[in-house]
């Protein structure tokens, strides 16, 4: 990746890092290489992890907590004092999720055309407002629109993270990176149970229900911590203050050696190019087999466990376990797969996982087997979705396009959300054959198209590697301006080589 200084315009730091390189680069008047050892690289990427991972994790913690709480807010009594029946409550649910995508490409694109640091700013205030809204509801058609408005606001949080991860690290440093972010969500579900559990106590305090503080309170948590993100989340390597200089140039040397000299600058010919890479498509499909079921769970596990015969309350309280063992396999999945820079092996035993703990729940009425069947399919899930996006990220060359190929990836995945809404309903209960059948089927789907996609990049990466013996040369004997050369093929650069 190549990173100049910062122009003095209007052009953010974010942008400008991403300027195309002068043709001094090519002669090789800047810095040949990363410089420090393996003891102070560690150093380095602690020092990175310390001042960026914990607070994107909180903002997705807040995300996904405010998306998924209405399923907690269920079991408070929303429905009845809303006067919600029949599939009222699984509309109110997929409403969501078509705003959540549209809203991905384009937020996507203002984060790379603005700042990381106010974009998100400017999206979570957004939403904190919304997810308060929803606590002054009276009717279900106002439940709709603020669940409308909710999507469109949280919509660019999750690819915009993933790709300003890429921004800081090297390809194989970014799986864990991401399944750290991304365990937020197991903890949202752990830690939303408890706290709705607690806040719907409040009920009739300012005659107000106690779903509806729910949906208050976290709201106006995300707002007061939206404030501090304008100061809290660095634009760029470039701009970090919590770097040195000598940093600085490290961390850009560092990822300019791993992303092999490939186009960063913004271009909408990059934009085209991840609209017609067919990879990105398989990608996708196999997210919307995960996120099925990841909605599913994250939006009904309170209403499964409900049905092995508990009480409202307890149901509450016995979904949290399950979400801290997916929150371990998570963070213990991205550290192995980054370890061993892969990912299509890990995704393949995750699904099989997630389908035995979904086999186990279809299979049998003993609530003991059931309720092992839910940490099965939670920890068989849940880190398959930032390694999904660090497998497609890692194999997308350029910026902008992987920016787009993430958003697309996301995007469509999230509409898994629109199929979860209607995934368990009230008819089908205690049992959920349907449900528990549906998401079998879709981590099968992921599953077998993981296998199909692993096993092509292999061939690819062998082919390529032929192909460049044949010319007498190898990976080592490119020089920069033979990479150069290639730069805007992107990962069709005869360099360029697959992450499997």
């Amino acid at each position: 990746m190549t990173f100049l200084k910062p122009k003095q315009s209007r052009e953010s730091p974010a942008s400008s890092v991403l300027e195309k390189p002068h043709i001094h680069h090519a002669l090789g008047s800047v810095e040949s290489g990363p410089t420090y050892d393996k003891e102070r690289t560690h150093t380095l990427l602690r020092k990175m992890d310390w001042n960026l991972v914990p607070f994107l994790a909180l903002l997705y913690l807040l995300s996904f907590l405010d998306r998924s709480n209405i399923g907690n807010a269920r079991l408070a009594g929303l429905e009845k004092s809303l006067g919600m029946k029949g599939l009222d409550y699984n509309v109110a649910l997929a409403v969501f999720f078509p705003w959540y995508v549209a809203a991905e490409i384009p937020s996507n694109i203002m984060m790379k055309r603005t700042s990381p640091s106010l974009w998100l700013c400017i999206i979570m205030i957004a939403w904190g407002i919304c997810m308060t809204l929803m606590g002054t509801v009276t009717n279900f058609t106002g439940l709709l629109v603020v669940r409308m408005a909710l999507g469109v606001a949280e919509g660019g949080l999750f690819p915009g993270v993933t790709w300003y991860i890429t921004l800081w690290y090297r390809r194989h440093e970014c799986g864990l990176r991401m399944a750290i972010f991304f365990s937020a969500a197991t903890l949202a579900g752990a830690f939303g149970g408890l706290l709705a559990r607690g806040i719907s106590e409040m009920d009739g305090i300012g005659g107000k229900p106690g779903w509806a503080w729910i949906f208050i309170i976290e709201g106006l948590v995300t707002i007061l911590v939206a404030f501090f993100a304008k100061r809290v989340i660095h634009d760029s390597p470039e701009t970090a203050t919590f770097l040195t200089s000598e940093e600085r140039t490290e961390v850009k040397e560092r990822l300019k050696q791993d992303r092999t000299s490939l186009a960063d600058e913004y271009d909408i010919k990059y934009l085209f190019a991840a609209m017609k890479d067919w990879k990105i498509y398989i990608h996708m499909l196999i997210t919307i087999g995960i996120y099925t079921p990841l909605y599913s769970i994250s939006l009904f596990l309170p209403t499964i466990v409900k049905g092995m015969g508990y009480s409202n309350e307890k149901s509450q309280l016995m979904s949290v376990p399950p979400y801290v063992l997916g929150c371990v396999a998570t963070i213990a999945g991205g550290y192995a797969a980054d370890k061993s820079k892969k990912r299509g092996v890990y995704m393949i035993g995750f699904c099989v996982v997630a389908i035995l703990g979904f086999v186990m729940l279809i299979s049998t009425h003993n609530p003991k087997v059931q309720y092992v069947g839910t940490f099965l399919a939670v920890s068989g899930i849940y880190p398959n979705v930032p390694m999904g996006v660090a497998w497609n990220g890692n194999n997308i060359g350029g910026s902008t396009k992987r920016a787009v190929g993430i958003a697309m990836h996301v995007g469509f995945g999230n509409l898994g959300g629109v199929i979860s809404a209607f995934a368990y309903r009230a008819t089908d209960s205690p049992r959920y054959f349907s449900g528990h059948g549906l998401l079998i089927a879709t981590v099968t789907m992921s599953m077998c198209l993981c296998i199909f996609m692993n096993n092509y990049l292999k061939r690819e990466n062998i082919r390529r590697d032929e192909a460049m013996a044949a010319q007498g040369l190898t990976l080592d004997a490119y020089t920069e301006e033979m990479k150069l050369a290639e730069r805007e093929k992107g990962d069709n650069a005869t360099f360029f080589r697959y992450t499997v």
